[in-house]
This record gives C-alpha cells, structure tokens and sequence, in this order.
C-alpha cells in the first residue's frame, strides 16, 4: 500500500477546523473505519497515521492561509474521550519500521505545533474532556495549557508502560518532566498508573494548567481562546492557498517541479536532486503574494518534504540518500536573500518567516530520517545558501575537482536553518573550533568557493579528481549497502546531534531510539507480549532479564 501525505480541508476524514476571527479550533471526530489500513477501527477517538497526516496539514494550513489566526483549540467531537491515542490494534498489526516511522512523524508533527507557538505565535489550548490518554495526553502536553474537564470521570494518563509495554513514543515523558516540570518521581507515580490522574490532583501535580466544571466548561474555553488571542493581536492579512502538489511517478521514479526521485532498488539508495529557481524570484511583499505557493523555496521545499516522506514509508529497504542539486546559485542566493531581507525589522513579513520556518523544518526531518546521507558536488552543481545545508546535513559528502564546481555560502546558513540542538548545521560541523568557523563565516560567506578553498576549510568530506572521484563514490555506496541497517541508524543518530541536548533531541535520540529498541523486544511485540496480547483474554508474559 502506497501511503500519500498530500490533503486539505475538505477532504479530512477526522478533524474539523474552523477559523474564526483570528481563533481557530480543531475538533476531533475520528471516523472509526476510515483509518489508513483496514483491520482496525479507530475507536475512542484513537488514530493511525491518516489522523496526524490530517493534523500535520492543518497546522501548516493555518501558518499559510490564515496568518491573522493567533489561538488554535483543540476540542473533541465524542463526548466521553477527548482521544485514547495511537490505536493499538493498529500497532499490533504494523511493521516494526511503520511503528518507528510512525512515531517519528507524530514527534515532528507536535514539535510543529510548539514551533508555531514559539515563531508565529499561534498559542495552543488542549480542551482536555473525557477520557485523555497515551498519545492523546501528547498532544496536549505539546499545547501551551491545557485545560482539563471536572465531572468525576475525566482523567489525563500515559498508560504505556502498564498496559502496552512501551513507551509514550511521541515525547510524553520528555515534555512531563522537561517542559511542565513535573516533579520526577511524581511523573514515575504518573506513567505506571494506567487509570490515569483526574480532578484537582491533575493540578497539583501540573498534568494540567486548570479544572472547570462541567456546566461552564465550554464557555471557559472560549473565553480563555479569546484572551489569549487578544495577548497577541495579528492585523488581518490575506493568506496564500496551498495547492496540491503535483508529481508524476513512474516505477523507479518521480518527479515534481523542482525534486526529482530516481530510486535504484537493487543498490538500496535513492538519488534526489533539487532544482534551484529557474528565474529571477519576486522581490516585494506583494510580489510574494501573488506568486503564492508558487515561490520556489516554498514550492521545492514542500516537494522535498513529501519526497523525504514516500522514501520514509514507501520505500523501507532504501538505505541511502543521495543528494545533487542543480540550477544557477545566484538565483537561488538572489531568492533567499529576498526573504532573509523581509524577515529582519521590527515588521518582519509574515510570508518571509513562514517560509525560512518551513524550510528549516523540512531539513530537520532530513537530519531525524534513518537513511544514509551523501552529498555529491559535481560540476556546474548549485550547492549555494540553502541548498548548502544538504551538504552539513550529510553523513558524508564528495566533491569533483574542477573549475566548473563550487559552493556558495550566505546567511542562511549561520544561524537561521538550526538543527534540533539549537546549532547551525555549520556550527555542528565545526564543533570544538569556533575560531575557524567564525574565520569562515567571516571571510568566505557570499563568495563562490573552489574545489581548493573547500578541502582546506573542510566544508567537504573528500575532494577527488576525475580518475578517482566515480571509483571513491561507488565503493562507498556499496560498502554503505553492505552494512547493518540497525548499526547504521544507531551511529548516524549519534554523530549528527553534537554538542548541547535539548527537548527535542531527547525526543529523536534517547526517546525515539529506546522506543525502537523496545518495539522489537518479544515484552512489546512477541507472541505473548504487551502489545500483542491486548485486548485477548491471555496476560502478558515477559521475559524479566533486564539489559
């Protein structure tokens, strides 16, 4: 089954959005039949894949089209559950790698939502009624407050560990502890308690931010949505419509406007290449405006987010990524330039911040996605500003000697595009030296480097000439084809996040790996394990030995 990441509005299944007057609201109605596979259904507002894909677009819908919108609601449309989370049946019967992925989709998605928080100011406020549990206590835990039902019933939990044997794989430990600051061992009473935490202990303990009444609880949201909507008042102003994108696909391959994708199945990698602008960009706001989503950061970056995606579930035994880029790296300097220039001030254009914002998001799925990365600079390539940021973004990157190839850097990558850890991808390259990246931001950004400047500042992995350089590139590939997949995923997650931890690298790296790890345990998915005994009338056997 080939799964597609591309819908809108009119065409969800299970959540309802409703933009009002600079509020919007998400309900959450999970049509039980209606989930990505059949053999389950999506009981107790509990979703598969096919809900997060409805609710990652509409998060990145209201950052487009409605930039007046400054509170977003997420509300349920089932009385009794706010959402039981990831169903489990859907789990049970899922690949390993689907459940990984998974997981990995639903963290970027919740770290989507506190981004637009933090960077476009759209405050969110989980109505939490009903039952609240597991993933759907996340996605409360990823809101700015949460508000949580009194009538005697409603309760917040993370059943995972009694009930399934795994984790509350998209950040509910981290964000319990690390963002509410919940007392520690408060949080460990909290997630082997599979009946969960309700009423004013909820509060004491922080799992929640209010308690309301039944009878005055919707009218309490709403006044509490138009407060905070008044705490950060945004003029109205006329979003751009994101169309559906368009891509042809043969066998091995597919193509959008600017990403094309060759898949070559019997060496395990997928070569993308990128295309710069193939004109000069718009250059006002108004300019910006009437060309949509048509500008081309915005255009490629969203055909190589959807790309990254299909080689993430559609493509499992693709190991290796090859990145090329090509076009003219002034253009594509001339474009960024554009909108680094509008996003400065004290007025910054909202479309300009967007955009960077969606760019930057798309290379960090890039740096969490569990293939091999290789860049190959070749002759006449269009590495430049940030199309660079493929190249740091790189397990390992290769560069043909000769008076056609260069890189370009700029702005864009200093400190604009962080990864995950709050560095650039610049300064994680240069770790431990920051005299010589500050030499190189200093002295070469904006200047179009050789082949020589490159292999003496270390911006490449190798410089090969034309005798070496197609011998040293196939041998590393099907060395890398040869390797563990499980040892190759394990050390590219280590290498890549240098230096500070943060929330989110606990997420992608201590969380999403000892979640992984756990998922393939016989205790999680064995014949007689959590997961796969729930809901039967057999108990969970385990194997006790800890390791």
């Amino acid at each position: 089954m080939t799964i597609a990441f591309q819908t809108a509005p009119e065409k969800y299944r299970h959540w309802q959005l409703v933009v009002e007057e600079g509020c919007a609201k998400l309900i959450l109605n999970v049509s039980e039949n209606e989930g990505l596979k059949t053999g389950y259904q999506l009981k107790l507002n509990s979703y598969d894949l096919s809900v997060d894909i409805e609710l990652a677009d509409a998060i990145s819908r209201l950052r487009f089209e409605h930039p007046e919108v400054s509170v977003l609601t997420f509300l349920s449309g089932n009385d009794k559950v706010f959402c039981a989370g990831a169903n489990i049946f859907m789990l049970g019967q899922s690949s390993h790698e689907f459940k990984v992925n998974f997981c990995k989709f639903t963290n970027e998605t919740r770290l989507y939502l506190e981004d637009a928080s933090k960077f476009s100011g759209i405050k969110s406020l989980c109505a939490a009624s009903g039952t609240t549990a597991g993933g759907g206590y996340e996605l409360a835990l990823a809101c700015d407050e949460i508000f949580l039902v009194d009538d005697g019933n409603s309760t917040v939990s993370l059943p995972e560990v009694p009930l399934l044997g795994v984790l509350p794989g998209t950040g509910g430990l981290t964000r319990l502890v690390d963002k509410r600051k919940v007392r520690k061992d408060l949080a460990d009473v909290f997630s082997t308690t599979a009946e969960g935490i309700k009423g004013e202990k909820a509060v004491a303990w922080n799992l929640v931010d209010k308690l309301i009444p039944k009878s005055t609880f919707n009218k309490i949201i709403s006044e509490r949505a138009n407060e905070l909507a008044k705490t950060n008042p945004k003029l109205f102003m006329p979003g751009i419509k994101l169309n559906p994108l368009t891509c042809t696909q043969s066998a091995n391959e597919f193509s959008y406007d600017y990403v094309n994708i060759t898949i070559k199945p019997n060496e395990r990698l997928a070569k993308i290449t990128i295309s710069g602008p193939r004109t000069t960009e718009p250059k006002t706001t108004k300019e910006l405006l009437e060309k949509g989503d048509e500008i081309w950061m915005l255009k490629a970056f969203r055909e190589l987010d959807d790309a990254i995606l299909q080689l993430r579930f559609n493509y499992p035994e693709i190991g290796l990524i090859v990145f090329k880029a090509k076009g003219d790296q002034q253009l594509i300097l001339q474009a960024e330039e554009t909108l680094l220039v509008l996003n400065t001030g004290n007025n910054p254009f909202w479309l300009a911040r967007e955009i960077l914002l969606f760019a930057k998001r798309v290379l960090k799925r890039i740096d969490v996605t569990s293939r091999s990365l290789v860049s190959l600079i070749e002759p006449d390539s269009a590495f430049a500003g940030i199309l660079a940021e493929l190249i740091f973004a790189s397990d390992r990157s290769y560069l043909l000697e000769d008076k056609n190839t260069f890189i370009t850097l700029s702005k864009a990558n200093q400190s604009l595009l962080t990864m995950g850890n709050g560095l650039s991808r610049l300064e994680a390259r240069y770790y431990g030296s920051p005299q010589l990246l500050e030499a190189i931001i200093q002295e070469h950004s904006g200047k179009t480097l050789n082949a020589a400047t490159c292999k003496k500042l270390g911006l490449v992995t190798f410089v090969l000439d034309e005798i070496d350089y197609e011998d040293e590139v196939r041998l590393f590939m099907e060395e890398r084809a040869s390797l563990s997949p499980d040892a190759l995923s394990g050390m590219e997650a280590n290498l890549r996040f240098v230096g500070p931890e943060t929330i989110e690298t606990k997420i992608f790296s201590r969380l999403s790996a000892w979640q992984n790890w756990i998922f393939i345990r016989d205790n999680a998915t064995g014949p007689t394990g959590a997961l796969s005994t729930y809901g039967k009338p057999t108990r969970a056997q385990f194997d006790y030995a800890r390791c």
